[in-house]
């Protein structure tokens, strides 16, 4: 006779993570629009080039820069965008739909205010690069020669540049609680293994970042290079410690062994100062081998777990 299956009923005492994740937070998007700096080249120009190098113009495609992207005051309006999706990141963990992360709710209005700050510096810097619009054009007549078409641009720039950010539902419409109540409760369970999953991404990315700055530190510390120290830089400390914080601030508890990794490197770099690993081979010797230990269990939750293509951006 084949043994009956014993049923473990659900521990009621044990935390919903997904639950939680849901209650405290809510989805936020961001969105940029930017100058396009590229255009493909003409039937005609891959022709040429072709007819030039005697390819077939099939197998030919090109494309030629309008402006040029590293003048300071095109760069500076890409720093401003740049840095918006660095905050947007520092404040959010990840949810499996493109370009939707999730934002604690208790930290909306900080992100809103900051976020109109990124606005305004933008609209800033892209005045900035209007006012040098004619003398970045004359620079790319001559750097094209006959590639060169006014077509190619417009009017103005600094309207080329927008940031935008939203908070879009990811809940059941609760009409469908009234109209369809089994479809109501379909995508209520749906939605919930979205929140699962998004527990399982915020892991993983806080594994590999973790992984990253640990190994980084680790390689800096342990060994030689041409028979002296590794250079160590201040950086390694002070991005572990920004992790620590962000670490504080975004994580939702629901990995006991990742928590305690995190507390294991904070307590071994605790009151090291960058000065202490170059000069001090003792601490210096200390802390490479406790990141050594910390290394090897991430080492190994990695390889349990299973690698996924994550995008988590959409500008």
């Amino acid at each position: 006779m084949t043994p009956a299956l014993a049923i473990i009923p659900p521990d009621p005492d044990a935390r919903d993570f997904a639950a939680e994740l849901q209650a405290s937070t809510v989805a936020c998007r961001l969105r940029h629009e930017r100058l396009g700096t590229r255009r493909a080249l003409t039937r005609g120009q891959i022709e040429q080039v072709a007819e030039r190098f005697a390819a077939d113009r099939r197998a030919l495609s090109g494309s030629k820069r309008l402006l040029d992207t590293k003048d300071p005051a095109f760069r500076a309006v890409m720093r401003v965008h740049a840095a918006a999706t660095d905050y947007w990141h520092s404040m959010t963990v990840p949810f499996p739909e493109a370009g939707i992360r999730l934002i604690r709710r208790e930290r909306v209005q900080e992100f809103q205010q900051r976020m109109e700050e990124f606005r305004t510096s933008l609209v800033r810097s892209a005045r900035q690069l209007q006012a040098k619009y004619a003398e970045l054009r004359e620079r790319a007549r001559d750097e094209l020669g006959s590639l060169f078409n006014d077509g190619d641009y417009p009017p103005r720039v600094d309207d080329a540049f927008s940031l935008d950010w939203d908070f879009p539902s990811v809940e059941p419409p609760n009409y469908l609680r009234q109209l369809a109540p089994e479809l109501y409760a379909r995508e209520s369970e749906r939605m919930r293994g979205r929140f699962e999953e998004a527990i399982r991404l915020t892991e993983a990315a806080f594994l590999e970042r973790f992984g990253e700055l640990v190994r980084h530190l680790a390689e800096r510390l342990s060994g030689e290079a041409d028979g002296r120290p590794k250079v160590f830089r201040a950086s390694a400390i002070t991005n572990l410690s920004a992790f620590f914080d962000e670490f504080q601030r975004l994580d939702i508890g629901s990995s006991s062994e990742l928590q305690d990794l995190v507390s294991r490197a904070q307590r071994l770099v605790q009151g090291v100062r960058p000065d202490d690993l170059r000069s001090d081979f003792t601490t210096r010797t200390a802390v490479a081998a406790g990141l050594a230990e910390i290394q090897d269990v991430m080492d190994g939750m990695m390889v349990a777990r299973p690698r996924r293509a994550i995008s988590l951006v959409e500008d």
